[in-house]
């Protein structure tokens, strides 16, 4: 699914999915694809199977097959995409890695030197993103002069100069309801004193060294409390669980199966997740430092630990196809998204006219390719049915999912934080963005939306968690 790169992250995971690549570091497995029922009932131990490689045939819950995704990417995508997040627009991101954890006291923070983040300096940002206007793209949004907004804003303030304070402050509390609806994150404020501008680029995710319980118990909260499962039914390889961790998961995934589709959509998205950020922290790993010379690098040995057929019982198979999963579902939220950037109004502004241009032109190429791909995930078939229940399961969906943005504040390694708040950033935006197709089919083609709106902060994260 990706090719062989300078970056390491993708060399890694160019292992898997290239055959020139695999021959290099392990043998590539031609067989017939797995059945679910083989690969839980123990086939994994078998030598053909055990093949670090073994991941082929049709994802769950979609049409679309891992062969076509490795394709498509390689030789689509992921040149064009990875030029994208080096454009200036999409490698600064502003963000507030100073918020408390609202879970728990903060009292493992990670003092390892690879865990901080550098800042960027604001007079190293581009004057057109850090103008302070973050739901606006164009050159003529960006300078608007004061007086016309002092002028709007005096209009609006007639307006409402006959309501009691009282009411003011309920019609307040009402527009931001209404706008908290359509978000699956608890966005950083952008105007904080504590937010940040922080320049990927120059702050890659990798292994810190940042694990242990602090770790442990971000990732459990997640799927313990977040994930629609009962406390009875154990994740597999769960150390708390009664067998220790030693069984196959048949227990859970016989739970999971019996669940609705959006229920299993959001555990695999989680999973996903989950295995993107475990596969870069195993292909960016500390393996060597010492003298002021430190060497960064795939950590096989990790990489198999982690997902490895043999020795996570058959488990890290699932956990890579729930990865493709994630790309499925991110790949359809920029195809439903596409005629938003298509509009002459959204022009990326960082106030470089020639590099905006470039990057627009750049991104309409993704799209272009993306509206080629034949299998995407259809999300119709979500939140189908009565209106009522739909509308309910859609809103717990939405919560949930918020929630578990705000447990990456709880995340003890500031680099670690960073790159999760991100990417889960990024997948909220996808999802916000599949459940808002009426607003996005009624954009205005010459003027800004009011019924649907990305601000910067969240067209950075949807494509650097894509790139991801």
């Amino acid at each position: 699914m990706w090719r062989r790169t300078r970056q390491a992250c993708w060399l890694l995971l160019s292992v898997c999915f290239l055959r020139d690549l695999v021959s290099a570091w392990f043998q590539q497995n031609s067989g017939r694809p797995q059945t679910q029922q083989e690969e839980r009932s123990g086939s994994w131990s078998s030598p053909e199977q055990s093949c670090l490689c073994h991941l082929t045939g049709v994802l769950d819950d979609c049409f679309c097959d891992v062969e076509s995704i490795d394709v498509f990417n390689n030789f689509k995508i992921y040149p064009r995409i990875t030029k994208l997040a080096e454009r200036d627009y999409f490698r600064y991101y502003r963000v507030n890695l100073k918020r408390h954890c609202p879970f728990w006291p903060d009292d493992e923070h990670c003092s390892i030197k690879d865990c901080h983040v550098e800042p960027c300096p604001e007079s190293k940002v581009p004057i057109g993103i850090k103008s302070g206007n973050y739901n606006k793209y164009s050159q003529a949004a960006n300078t608007m002069p004061d007086e016309a907004e002092c002028e709007q804003a005096s209009k609006l303030g007639a307006i409402n100069s006959t309501l009691s304070n009282q009411s003011k402050e309920a019609f307040a509390d009402w527009a931001r309801h209404d706008d908290a609806q359509d978000y699956f994150c608890e966005l950083d404020d952008e105007t904080s004193p504590d937010a940040e501008y922080v320049d990927l680029l120059l702050n890659p995710e990798r292994y810190t060294g940042y694990k242990g319980a602090s770790a442990w118990r971000v990732w459990n909260s997640i799927y313990e409390e977040n994930c629609f499962k009962p406390r009875s039914v154990y994740r597999p390889l769960n150390p708390l669980a009664p067998s220790k961790g030693d069984d196959d998961g048949e227990g859970f995934y016989k739970w999971l199966e019996g669940l609705c589709l959006e229920k299993r959509v959001f555990y695999r998205l989680i999973s996903g997740l989950h295995s993107s950020i475990n596969i870069h922290l195993c292909a960016e790993f500390l393996l060597d430092e010492g003298w002021g010379r430190t060497t960064w690098g795939p950590n096989i040995q990790e990489f198999r630990r982690r997902f490895d057929t043999a020795e996570t019982k058959g488990e890290g198979t699932r956990r890579l196809k729930n990865l493709y999963f994630l790309y499925l579902i991110e790949l359809r939220a920029l195809y439903k998204v596409a005629p938003y950037f298509e509009r002459a109004v959204v022009n990326l502004y960082t106030g470089n006219a020639q590099e905006d241009g470039a990057t627009k032109e750049l991104l309409l190429q993704v799209f272009n390719e993306i509206k080629a791909f034949p299998m995407h995930f259809d999300e119709k078939s979500m939140f189908a049915g009565n209106k009522m229940e739909a509308k309910t399961l859609k809103e717990e969906f939405r919560l949930h999912f918020k929630n578990i943005s705000r447990i990456m504040d709880c995340v003890g390694c500031s680099k670690c934080r960073l790159w999760g708040k991100l990417q889960t950033q990024g997948l909220g935006t996808a999802l916000k963005i599949l459940f808002s197709e009426k607003e996005i089919q009624n954009l205005p083609e010459h003027s800004p939306s009011k019924g649907f709106q990305l601000s910067r902060q969240e067209i950075v994260a949807l494509m650097n968690a894509f790139g991801r």
